[in-house]
């Protein structure tokens, strides 16, 4: 009785190329592991990755869009008292001190001045018009306390420097170099002829007027 073997070339054993997609698969299972693996094994692998990549920048892509959809771009600068720049409520009319944001009182009707997106990673969350940035570069205040005649900034920079531009002394106040810390270059005409010094000079007991 004859039997049928299956043709052989050389050595290897020729079989139909119709063979299942499941037993391709199988021979794929890693497809890097397996030296016999088809190109169809491998396209199937490349295009899968492409999918998974599209699909992790679509879940980036509208996890950026929903961000924005919920947090707005609002323009919120206002002039506050004294002109001084501020910020503005949901409201459109309350104008806060660039100080009372941030401040952990909720100064806005829905609070919109105490949010952590704009209160997080301060001063970086801040709007660059709420902020000074002090001679020292780690150092920060509140615009509205540039050329308050306060150290705040604890170098005068806030009053004395450059970056600053400060208005000369008002009518409330004297100009001279104070011995206090706590003034740069004023100090209050309510401290003149109080018995302390509060200039270099003495100027404020002997020539200032309160």
């Amino acid at each position: 009785m004859n039997r049928t073997h299956p043709q052989r070339n050389g050595d290897v054993a020729t079989f139909d190329s119709t063979k299942s997609f499941s037993e391709e698969r199988g021979c794929c299972q890693p497809c890097g592991a397996c030296a016999g693996c088809s190109r169809r094994c491998v396209c199937i692998s490349a295009t899968a990755l492409l999918i998974l990549t599209a699909a992790v920048a679509l879940v980036v892509a509208l996890a950026l869009l929903l961000r924005l959809l919920a947090f707005p771009s609002v323009n919120r600068f206002c002039a506050a008292s004294n002109n001084q720049t501020g910020f503005l409520c949901d409201d459109g009319a309350t104008c806060l001190l660039a100080s009372q944001v941030c401040d952990r009182v909720g100064d806005c009707r829905n609070g919109e001045d105490e949010q952590e997106r704009l209160c997080g990673d301060l001063p970086h969350s801040l709007p660059g018009y709420l902020v000074f940035h002090c001679g020292n570069p780690t150092s920060w205040v509140y615009a509205d306390q540039r050329c308050n005649r306060l150290n705040d900034c604890g170098d005068c920079s806030d009053e004395m420097g450059s970056l600053a531009a400060c208005p000369p002394c008002g009518s409330e106040w004297w100009s001279c170099s104070p011995v206090l810390y706590q003034y740069c270059s004023c100090v209050p005409k309510r401290l003149c002829r109080d018995g302390v010094q509060h200039c270099i000079s003495w100027s404020d007991e002997y020539i200032c007027r309160p």
